[in-house]
């Protein structure tokens, strides 16, 4: 049996772990081509499963602060030594390996603040040549990209320069029925790169024993960093909850999570029996599937649980700063009837019991939407390496 060619995948979370939870499901599915080596470059959660078929890399753990300046997580390395550390590692990676393939989780769409490193690595990329073996080189894009940037016209434009320059082709993982990349996404220079839509990514589908919905609510906040004023509203309703839907309260906090919240989330948890407090589990669409409602931001990877599962549900968008693309996920979502959406800047105790009350008088409806993300992504980007022959008709 011929050995399976390298992939190199860079994947960089900052705040959430929406980035690299969506990464490892495509590892995953890219596995069955490729040996990947996946380049992480956010904190790593303890229990973090990491695929069969795929190698982590670890690189110096970079983050954002609440203002978006770069933080090193390693407390033994300041900023300046992290990225000389890592800038070192992913060229090293990139000669060792040899891959055929060089993906790229949303560069250069976002991750700015990651250029020292990415932009080296794309030139390194170009001075190899078609003849020496050049790898292509894939963006890998979430449905909708942030679009309320000061200088949006400005980033768009370098985004596009980049692309055409570098990429070889775009994979937006979201059904085009849903969102299309020109929505959030408005150069002047017209993208030359194919851009394929892939189909929402979501993880490997588990198979588990058919049981009754628990009588409860599960409230999620993903990693957590950004998740205390929803669960502080969770705890005001879940007495309201209970009176008027018989609903229990279960909030996972996630693991970054301040200590000093989850110190308070537990005091709570402890002073009622209506309320239960978790840190984190290891399967949370699992834990959505199981539970009457849910309750969460409306990140990418916990609107694909939503939306298999069917579970009733509540979002309440994160939508600091220049973030807007999880408002407009809901947006579209409820307008489908989905979900119950929130916005951030109305949210307290009442709002939130009145509208878990809503979700939880009907049952989600089924939505056709395309979740086959995780495979078809492998298998376009197997086509693009040419390990496979090319499925007519895809494209943008």
């Amino acid at each position: 049996m011929n050995p399976k060619p390298t992939l190199l995948f860079y994947c960089q979370h900052s705040l959430g772990l929406g980035h690299l939870v969506r990464s490892i499901a495509l590892a995953d599915g890219l596995a069955e081509y490729f040996d990947v080596v996946l380049l992480n470059g956010g904190r790593l959660p303890d229990h973090t499963a990491i695929p069969d078929g795929v190698e982590l890399v670890n690189l110096p753990p970079l983050g954002h602060d609440e203002h978006y300046e770069l933080v090193s997580h390693d407390p033994a390395l300041t900023v300046a030594d992290a990225q000389r550390l890592r800038t070192a590692a992913i060229l090293d990676a990139l000669v060792e390996h040899r891959p055929a393939v060089v993906l790229l989780e949303l560069f250069p769409f976002g991750r700015k603040k990651f250029a020292f490193e990415l932009d080296p690595l794309l030139e390194a990329v170009a001075r190899i040549g078609e003849g020496a073996g050049r790898p292509k080189v894939v963006c890998s894009l979430r449905d909708i990209l942030v679009n309320q940037r000061r200088d949006q016209a400005r980033h768009d434009e370098r985004a596009a320069g980049k692309a055409n320059a570098h990429l070889d082709a775009i994979v937006v993982h979201t059904d085009p029925t849903f969102a299309r990349l020109e929505e959030s996404f408005r150069p002047a220079t017209p993208l030359r790169v194919p851009v394929l839509y892939t189909g929402f990514v979501t993880g490997r589908r588990v198979d588990r024993p058919a049981t009754p919905r628990r009588r409860r609510v599960l409230v999620s906040c993903g990693g957590g960093m950004v998740g205390e004023p929803l669960i502080r509203a969770a705890v005001d309703a879940h007495r309201a909850v209970w009176e008027d839907t018989g609903l229990t309260t279960t909030v996972v906090a996630g693991p970054f999570l301040p200590e000093d919240a989850w110190d308070r989330l537990r005091a709570d948890a402890d002073g009622s029996p209506l309320l239960t407090a978790i840190r984190q589990v290891p399967d949370l669409a699992g834990e959505i599937a199981a539970s009457a409602v849910s309750v969460s931001q409306c990140g990418y990877n916990t609107t694909m649980d939503l939306l298999r599962a069917r579970t009733p549900a509540v979002v309440v968008p994160f939508s600091e700063a220049k973030e807007d693309e999880q408002r407009r996920r809901a947006e579209r979502l409820a307008a489908l009837g989905v979900v119950e959406s929130v916005s951030a800047d109305t949210l307290d105790g009442p709002v939130l019991a009145a509208a878990i009350g809503r979700a939880a008088g009907r049952a989600a409806p089924p939505v056709s939407l395309d979740l086959s993300g995780r495979e078809t992504t492998a298998r376009r980007i197997a086509e693009l390496a040419g390990l496979v022959p090319v499925t007519a008709g895809v494209g943008s």
